[in-house]
């Protein structure tokens, strides 16, 4: 449920991390850390796809 009222937060507003304890500070880097590594697959499956259709198509830049 906390988690549904945190995506309701303005995007402005971080979470309030000074009050969390120390495990649930390393939880959240966990998965920060999990998030990056997602978009990170996700860059360079991008980059991939771009280099295929440079390659077939030529690259104009």
């Amino acid at each position: 449920m906390e988690d549904e009222l945190d995506r309701l937060k303005p995007a402005g507003l971080g979470p309030e991390m000074e009050r969390w304890n120390v495990e649930d500070l390393e939880a959240y880097i966990a998965a920060m850390r999990q998030e990056i590594a997602r978009v990170e697959a996700i860059i360079a499956d991008k980059g991939s796809v771009n280099a295929a259709a440079a390659a077939l198509f030529g690259d104009s830049s």
